[in-house]
């Protein structure tokens, strides 16, 4: 999405005329602008000049409308002056594509993951730039915000540290931000546009007449992207000469921008079918375009679309990114010209049919992704032989480097589908098929921040279309990725507005999830009578429902709630009711471990006897199920007890039998009765894992 610049570089021509491979790229031009900028870089400020440290690191800002080569002055000197700042180079685009200024939270959450420190998914915007500015306290790095929209995202994320250096590219001036001097960019010298010229096309045509190339320059005012544009059309057309063209351009095209009419230009003489897959490349959420996303806007197969790409690169109209995948970026500086090109000449209908095609497509892709880690079922290995061989991806590794690699464009599909309203059955498949790629490739705790992205925005959806069934979903995931960062107030009201919309639904997996999550969210704020009352709830609807397995379970999260309370008979009595509920389910393992914490509670009101007898039972359930952790802890427990009960032997051959089953896991031994709470709650984190990663409905099903 950076403008196109001074950069001359894009992909070869076939011919006589040459453009450089891009690892031959070179910077022309802009030698006063570059040594005014360094030199800015070690001016006094006024700080200084009045005797105070500078409180906040420099800014330079380089100023000049799209297409004037500004971000490629800003890269230059990064590159120049990277040196400097050990800790790195960050960089952050600050406006989308079509102009919507980038909320400064997703900015600072960025910068923070680029700087190997995520955010908490749903942090407010100033516990995030907070973050940022903390992490950049004490480091020497360097900031690049392209195409920021107004003073008030740079000064969000301008760290609060003089050793740091930040350059901001924008249209105009920072108003607002102190000491900043704007580098304010025109066109190009006439000898830096004639050289790049030179760089796409055979010089001979440059030099048998000079003056017309003169010409061109003046007419494209100098600006880098116009003449790329010029030069590339002037590499497809050979036999055309450069006066030509510079005659054209003066008498054809009618007003407008030197940009635009070079454009305008370039788009008629497309035959109609490539003139229309380039307009249509304006709709590529984040500008970033794939031969997949071209051949769905466009409705072409996906071998018509990749020369088309590689022939559109070279003509200077999309930016090749770097491998491993075929993938292409729309220059900012260009991305409203075709959009205006694209709404001038396809009907609005036409256009709502394109980004259709692009959704569906990348939903099916999406489903591919998810579905080649699925290596274990049947089911799945045969839908992946009867997609077509174009969406399948080769290895889980393929695939996940296509997701890493489109994830920008991935997300910004999805806010673009919910922000346009009127494809919302296709935003939410996507949205549901892009959270369980995440989830497939990622997990749930590394995809977090995008996951609580993407559930906000099938909130959204289910808002605007009245759907409380996934209303309350959404808002279940919302509130679980809360309650795992500390939110646990915001992940109450959010379980609660869940609770509301799941009973709208007549959802009983929503309301009895809700119930039990609003339980949980009161233990964690220290009330457990009223976290014991909302299990109690969540028990009575899994009772109704004949739902045993689970039944169990949330008897055991009762009696934990009562024994934090100190209501060790409520305890008592819950924990043997989950007792017998295992015992009727035959799960071992979870019958082990409620007798477990039978034999704990035991421990608490006074009874040893009881303890012992349960630990010596929980012991023999606990080998059956192969639980060692479960079967030390309760060795310890054993030993504990024993010790208590004035038999101190005894108590070393439990403890001595506890070490030898850690030291068999390599694992250290606890010498408290918290260990077997430790593998109970191990295990309650382990149900909870399973359960957040579990995607609830948001959509339509595969």
């Amino acid at each position: 999405m950076t403008d196109q610049a001074v950069d001359a570089g894009g992909a070869n021509l076939p011919g006589n005329d040459r453009s450089p491979a891009p690892s031959e790229r070179h910077f022309l031009g802009r030698t006063r602008e570059l040594k005014e900028l360094r030199a800015d870089i070690e001016r006094a400020g006024l700080d200084t000049i009045s005797g105070r440290k500078a409180p906040r690191a420099r800014v330079l800002l380089v100023a000049g409308r799209p297409g004037s080569g500004r971000t490629a002055l800003a890269e230059e000197l990064v590159r120049q002056v990277a040196h400097r700042y050990p800790d790195g180079v960050l960089r952050a685009r600050l406006t989308e594509p079509d102009g919507t200024p980038v909320p400064v939270a997703r900015a600072a959450g960025e910068l923070l993951t680029a700087l190997g420190l995520p955010a908490a998914p749903g942090a407010a915007e100033d516990d995030l730039t907070g973050a940022l500015r903390t992490a950049l306290a004490e480091r020497r790095t360097l900031l690049l915000l392209d195409d920021a929209a107004g003073a008030e995202q740079v000064d969000a994320l301008l760290p609060d540290n003089a050793d740091c250096l930040l350059v901001a590219v924008s249209r105009g001036p920072l108003t607002g931000i102190a000491d900043v001097r704007p580098c304010t960019l025109g066109g190009l010298d006439t000898k830096s546009a004639l050289d790049l010229l030179t760089r796409h096309i055979d010089p001979v045509r440059i030099t048998v007449d000079p003056r017309a190339a003169e010409n061109l320059v003046e007419v494209c005012q100098g600006q880098p992207a116009a003449l790329t544009l010029a030069a590339g059309r002037l590499a497809a057309h050979p036999g055309e000469t450069v006066s030509d063209l510079a005659k054209r351009l003066r008498t054809d095209l009618g007003e407008g921008t030197a940009l635009a009419r070079i454009l305008g230009l370039v788009h008629a003489e497309l035959p109609k079918s490539a003139a229309r897959m380039l307009r249509l490349l304006a709709l590529a959420p984040a500008g970033d375009v794939d031969p997949h996303t071209a051949s769905a806007l466009a409705g072409t197969s996906l071998d018509g679309a990749r020369p088309l790409l590689d022939h559109f690169a070279a003509l200077g109209l999309l930016r090749v990114l770097p491998a491993p995948l075929p993938r292409y970026e729309v220059p900012g500086c260009l991305h409203p010209l075709l959009l205006s090109l694209a709404e001038r000449e396809d009907r609005p209908a036409e256009l709502q049919l394109a980004r259709a095609r692009m959704l569906e497509r990348t939903v099916r892709l999406l489903q591919s992704c998810r579905a080649v880690t699925e290596t274990d079922s049947p089911e799945t290995r045969e839908k992946q032989k009867n997609l077509p061989p174009a969406l399948r991806f080769a290895t889980p590794r393929a695939a996940e480097e296509w997701l890493r690699a489109r994830r920008p464009a991935l997300l910004a599909a999805a806010r673009l589908a919910v922000a346009d309203g009127e494809l919302d059955t296709l935003a939410r498949r996507l949205m549901s098929q892009l959270v369980r790629a995440m989830v497939a490739h990622f997990g749930t705790r590394a995809a977090a921040g995008d996951l609580y992205g993407i559930h906000r925005l099938v909130l959204d959806v289910a808002e605007r279309q009245d759907l409380p069934r996934e209303q309350a979903a959404a808002l279940l995931n919302l509130a679980d990725l809360d309650a795992r960062t500390g939110r646990t107030t915001e992940a109450l009201a959010r379980y609660r507005a869940a609770l509301d919309a799941g009973r709208v639904a007549n959802d009983p997996y929503a309301t009895g999830r809700a119930m039990e999550s609003v339980g949980a969210a009161h233990q964690e704020l220290g009330d457990h009578d009223r976290a014991a009352d909302w299990f109690g709830r969540a028990l009575a609807q899994r009772l109704a429902r004949g739902e045993h397995p689970e039944a169990a379970r949330l008897y055991g999260r009762i009696a934990a709630a009562h024994t934090y309370a100190g209501h060790y008979g409520e305890a008592l009595r819950n924990w043997r009711a989950a007792v017998a509920a295992h015992r009727r389910t035959g799960d071992v393992a979870a019958h082990a471990r409620a007798l477990s914490e039978l034999a704990r509670v035991q421990e608490y009101a006074g009874r040893p006897e009881e303890c012992l007898r349960t630990c010596q039972e929980a012991v023999e359930l606990a080998r059956r199920a192969e639980d060692v952790r479960l079967q030390a802890a309760l060795q310890l427990r054993l030993a504990d007890t024993l010790e208590r009960l004035g038999d101190p032997a005894a108590a070393h051959l439990h403890r001595g039998a506890a070490e030898r089953l850690l030291a068999g896991e390599n694992r250290p031994v606890r010498t408290t009765a918290t260990a077997g709470a430790a593998a109970v709650q191990d295990d309650t984190s382990r149900d909870q894992d399973a359960d957040a990663c579990e995607i609830r409905s948001t959509s339509a099903e595969d």
